[in-house]
């Protein structure tokens, strides 16, 4: 990659998980579009897409999508859909009678209480089914240009690897990540280690020789004396690296 932040002394190395979080910030941009993986043309759509991610890759959303938007283009048509149908093009994204079921209710919600119109607020958005702060962030962030900041399964394991945070709970990530760093960066820095995480500092086997945040990863491999680092993924082990139980969606939102 080029853009890499450069050390020339150790005097310059971040030490403070607010100074890793600015420069973090920092070279990322360099690196890395403020890019969503979830392809949508409006709020409804992403929202949509978002909620059909749950235990999913986006890759999979992003096969489902186009059929589902062209048979759904409004809320009311979420609203009025035959369970059935719905459930039948999601099937493949997984948890399918579950997101129908909060597709629906979500669809609904926004036909009663929002004019069938997407709200652009954190208690709008979460007063709709299926719909937590990490969705909520992310459409308000993305769909809205508004300061919004979703912790995701690689955001918070790169938040605790870097030594930002020492918390698996996503909104205490959010809460502290969003203390150090200024709202215009919350959502270009949220997806961007999404992206630092899924092409360098991978989950099993990260590449910290080719890591542009090295030079103040307190986890890398590269270290003197470091010893391999296991933070949770969030998907498959748990904290310690134990096997974890597969999470259902089922009346938990995002």
């Amino acid at each position: 990659m080029s853009g890499a932040v450069v050390v020339t002394s150790r005097s310059e190395v971040p030490r403070t998980p607010r100074q890793k979080a600015l420069a973090t910030a920092a070279a990322l941009a360099q690196n890395y579009p403020a890019a969503c993986a979830l392809n949508h043309a409006d709020p409804l759509q992403l929202l949509v897409a978002t909620i059909l991610s749950a235990q999913t890759t986006d890759e999979r959303v992003n096969q489902v999508t186009p059929a589902l938007f062209a048979r759904y283009p409004k809320a009311a048509d979420y609203a009025a859909a035959n369970p059935e149908e719905l459930e039948e093009l999601i099937h493949s994204t997984g948890f399918f009678r579950a997101k129908a079921r909060s597709l629906m209710g979500m669809g609904r919600a926004l036909c009663d209480e929002f004019g069938g119109e997407v709200p652009d607020t954190m208690e709008g958005l979460t007063r709709l089914p299926g719909v937590g702060r990490k969705t909520a962030n992310v459409i308000l962030g993305v769909a809205f240009g508004k300061p919004g900041f979703p912790v995701d399964t690689h955001v918070a394991r790169l938040s605790n690897l870097l030594g930002l945070v020492r918390t698996q709970d996503p909104v205490k990530i959010e809460s502290e990540i969003c203390r150090m760093v200024a709202p215009e960066e919350w959502t270009g820095l949220s997806l961007r280690l999404i992206l630092h995480g899924r092409q360098v500092c991978l989950a099993r086997r990260p590449r910290c020789d080719a890591c542009i945040l090295e030079a103040w990863c307190p986890s890398s491999s590269l270290k003197s004396g470091a010893k391999p680092q296991k933070a949770a993924s969030g998907r498959g082990t748990r904290a310690s690296g134990a096997p974890a139980k597969r999470p259902s969606p089922r009346g938990r939102p995002r």
